[in-house]
């Protein structure tokens, strides 16, 4: 016997009450059940039990097909590829597919039946695929076009040829996680994303060590409405960098600096300087958003002193070092343990939306 609101149901032939008990139908085989409680069932189910049920007639595959929309496949530790190529022809209303792997496992051919038949798709995750090659990223690029997120994170075989193709036209994308893609990730990259990509609000660059300041510079031109940025272990990047993301990106409120060493108190006072003139102007016209950094990773950067770092703290409330809280991270960088957020200054007293009075 399986219950829910309105009614029960008792599957092998007897009758069934549908929601509010006056819809009542007789199921003599599975393929009679109607699709909406299918559907309910379903959801009950997890994924590797969704693959079964649609094995169990052509009813339900059908209904299956027609209706759902997300799909993981992360829990297949063997023969993830030939799964794909086997569910992608009757799976093509999926709006979003988790392909996550511990071991690689995803061919360029499982990839390719994807972009053929799953055109619907929003949002991807290839990560860790070590397999694929650009022609993955092509295919991709050519039948998924209205992805808005997609992880591609450790996939170091795709070159920057093909990850610039890719943003010229999936230009959807609002987050994007490039994280690892040593080969991919390049200036020329980064310009196209710039270029193409300008509804992009979350980004994922860590260790790419190609990435200079011409790179994150054409981002913050391109990318007004960026919102997260990590640049960890972009060893190349400079305080230009820094500037032009503190200039040009009024909503940021996340960014990772971890191990940047040529990062200097000039790239913070102008992350502190820019988030007293968005405070500003919205007080002017209005603005409710919250104002300045939720989070920033400088750990490792050795060049930085207390009181720019102090600046960049006062003029983001939301940056914490209090216990429990930490928003800014500064593990690494021992001249900086004299930086402490309001909370740590006045732990016992209530905290003014304005600690600085006018006089």
């Amino acid at each position: 016997m399986v219950t829910f609101s309105g009614g029960s149901e008792n599957f092998g032939g007897k009758m069934v009450k549908m929601k509010g008990g006056d819809v009542s139908v007789m199921i003599t085989e599975w393929k009679d059940i109607p699709v909406e409680l299918l559907m309910k069932i379903l959801s009950l189910l997890d994924d590797q039990m969704v693959i079964i049920a649609s094995h169990v007639c052509h009813g339900w595959r059908d209904a299956i097909s027609f209706g759902l929309s997300r799909l993981s496949l992360s829990w297949c530790s063997k023969n993830m590829n030939n799964l794909v190529l086997s569910l992608a022809p009757k799976f093509t209303k999926l709006q979003t597919l988790i392909l996550r792997q511990d071991k690689p496992q995803l061919e360029d051919n499982a990839v390719e039946a994807v972009a053929n038949f799953c055109r619907d798709l929003q949002i991807l995750d290839l990560s860790k695929s070590f397999k694929l090659t650009d022609s993955s990223l092509y295919a991709v690029a050519l039948g998924c076009r209205d992805l808005t997120k997609l992880n591609i994170s450790g996939c170091s075989a795709f070159s920057d040829n093909a990850l610039a193709y890719l943003a010229s036209l999936c230009r959807k994308l609002k987050i994007l996680n490039l994280c690892g893609c040593v080969k991919a990730v390049s200036d020329t990259a980064l310009q196209a994303i710039g270029h193409y990509c300008n509804e992009l609000q979350s980004l994922n660059l860590g260790w790419c060590e190609q990435v200079s300041d011409v790179g994150v510079m054409s981002l913050a031109y391109g990318c007004p409405d960026l919102r997260t940025l990590d640049l960890c272990g972009c060893l190349l990047i400079t305080d230009d960098s820094v500037i032009a993301l503190a200039d040009r990106c009024p909503h940021l409120r996340s960014l990772g600096l971890y191990f940047c060493k040529n990062i200097t108190d000039r790239a913070m006072y102008s992350l502190a300087q820019s988030k007293v003139n968005n405070k500003m102007w919205r007080s002017v016209n209005g603005g409710n958003d919250e104002d300045g950094l939720r989070t920033l990773n400088i750990s490792q950067c050795t060049s930085l002193s207390p009181s720019a770092v102090q600046a960049v703290c006062d003029s983001s409330p939301a940056l914490h070092t209090c216990s429990g809280r930490h928003s800014l991270i500064i593990s690494g960088c021992l001249n900086l343990t004299s930086v402490h957020c309001a909370c740590c200054v006045r732990p016992h007293s209530a905290i003014s939306p304005f600690p600085h009075s006018a006089h």
